[in-house]
């Protein structure tokens, strides 16, 4: 369950200094239920490393209606990563890994967003992880849309060695990718609703 807030601002997608403020009842604005809502990842071993993270914090803010007026951020708590195992929780928050001591967050914020399908997107944005910053892509879905409510989910793959991961676990062979999935419930709590295709 997620505890780094209790109740998380949201609008939908993304959100950009560059276009001219609103009021906010021009834009739309979202909560994110976190206790119904989950970040994961998921990494291809000869022993299972699923897990997930009990403690971020996501904003989504509009500056209009426009779905590109908008940016998407997630902030995670490296260190309240959960697989089930203290001795995996402990090797991936160790130096060779996630480096929790010098680097105790990881983040993503978007850049720029595409709209592939009726209910489907491309978010492109930076990714920093042990405080190395790369372009990554999450893919999302969406469901609800015209309700003013329902749940954004998506999935990111990035290799881990890109950011210096290099190390192993010792009798467990790791692979280099590593997907990480998150699903998040929004209500529109304000505003008009996000325009979409």
């Amino acid at each position: 369950m997620n505890t780094y807030k209790p109740l998380l601002a949201v609008s939908f997608f993304l959100a950009c200094t560059v276009f001219p403020p609103v009021s906010r009842a021009q834009a739309p604005v979202f909560e994110v239920t976190p206790v119904n809502s989950s970040i994961n990842f998921d990494v291809e071993s000869s022993v299972a490393i699923k897990g997930t993270f009990s403690k971020w914090g996501a904003t989504l803010t509009f500056a209009s209606p426009e779905l590109s007026t908008g940016v998407l951020e997630i902030k995670i708590q490296a260190d309240s990563v959960n697989t089930g195992s203290g001795m995996k929780d402990g090797k991936l928050k160790s130096k060779d890994f996630f480096d929790v001591k010098n680097n105790p967050e990881i983040t993503f914020k978007s850049t720029k967003i595409v709209q592939t399908g009726p209910d489907t997107f491309e978010v492109d944005g930076d990714f920093t992880i042990r405080g190395v910053t790369k372009q990554e892509k999450l893919t999302l879905a969406i469901t609800g849309k015209g309700t003013g409510s329902g749940t954004v989910k998506g999935i990111m793959a990035f290799d881990r060695k890109q950011y210096g991961m290099n190390s192993g676990i010792p009798f467990i062979k790791i692979a280099d990718r590593v997907e990480v999935s998150v699903d998040l419930k929004a209500t529109r709590v304000s505003g008009p609703p996000v325009n979409l295709k």
